[in-house]
Parts: structure tokens; sequence; C-alpha cells
């Protein structure tokens, strides 16, 4: 059975395929589920999470581009904004655990992206974490 950080990396495929242009993307997402062998829970899970992160997305990039200091958003690559969107979907929308998330994304940064994007996806996503709990709190 996949796990949850399996499913996480199929949906930023999708993220990532999304982002180039492939807005069809969703309809061969089963597919892409079973080659990663995501069934069941699992492919519930990651339909969730990449229609939710779909469906939030103008929001979640409002969200990132305010807690970028001096990164200009659209200089970011691709594969660390998929990272970034669906992390920050999860913190935001669905409400996950910021230590989780944030962990996960470093996670899927290592594996996917350069040597750079772990610590910075990790900040970006500290700062939309803050963020949106100062903005619930007052």
């Amino acid at each position: 059975m996949a796990t949850r950080h399996q499913a996480r990396t199929a949906v930023v495929g999708l993220l990532y395929a999304y982002d180039l242009g492939n807005e069809d993307i969703a309809k061969f997402s089963d597919e892409i589920f079973e080659e990663s062998k995501i069934r069941n829970k699992q492919r519930e899970f990651s339909h969730e999470l990449f229609k939710g992160t779909i469906e939030n997305l103008e929001a979640v990039d409002k969200e990132i581009v305010a807690c970028l200091k001096e990164w200009d958003y659209t200089n970011i690559g691709r594969i660390e904004k998929a990272i970034m969107r669906l992390g920050a979907y999860e913190i935001l929308v669905a409400g996950t655990d910021r230590a989780i998330i944030i962990n996960e994304a470093v996670e899927l940064a290592k594996e996917l992206a350069d040597d750079h994007a772990p610590k910075f996806i990790n900040g970006v996503l500290d700062s939309v974490g803050k963020c949106s709990q100062k903005e619930d709190g007052e």
C-alpha cells in the first residue's frame, strides 16, 4: 500500500504538469496513481489534495507571494512551486499540522528539486503557517 508521502509525490507531479499548461492532467490522474501503486484510501487522499490545490490555487499563490521576502514568484522553479502550493494548501485549507507538512515538503524538495530548495521551501511554508495563524488570531 502506498504511503501518504508517495501520494504527495504523485500530486506534486500532477501540479507540475498542470503548471506547464496541461490543464487536462486530471483526466489522467487515475492512470498516474495506478502506475505509482496508489490505491484505495491513498488514491482518494491524492485526488482530494490535487483537486483542493487546483480549486484554491489563486488563494494559495496569493499567500505564498505574500510570504516571499526577496523572491519574485515568477522566477521560482515549477517543481518548487508545486511543492509549495501543495504544502500551502494543506496548511491553509486542509488544516493539516504545519510541522508535518513542512517536513513532508522538505523531503519532497530533497527528492525532486535542487540542493537549495529544501531550505527555501521550509522558510516559505513556515511563513505561510505563521501568517495564517496571525490572521486567525486577529
